[in-house]
């Protein structure tokens, strides 16, 4: 015979579970220092300033 599972708990832990994913994603993203945002921000610039400037054809300006 199988064993009895109570449905609510296992709801509950299912749900506990991926709120845990969450929250570790989530401290990932937002737990870094103000240091570290900084460094990372002027990375992403330099990247883009970088390709930018190794463009063939500059692209259109079609704002009128």
């Amino acid at each position: 015979m199988g064993e009895i599972v109570n449905l609510r708990q296992a709801r509950k832990k299912r749900a506990a579970v991926a709120a845990d994913s969450e929250a570790a994603v989530n401290r990932r993203i937002h737990g870094r220092s103000k240091n570290e945002r900084r460094a990372s921000d002027a990375e992403r610039a330099s990247a883009k300033r970088h390709i930018e400037a190794h463009r063939l054809e500059k692209p259109a300006d079609d704002g009128d």
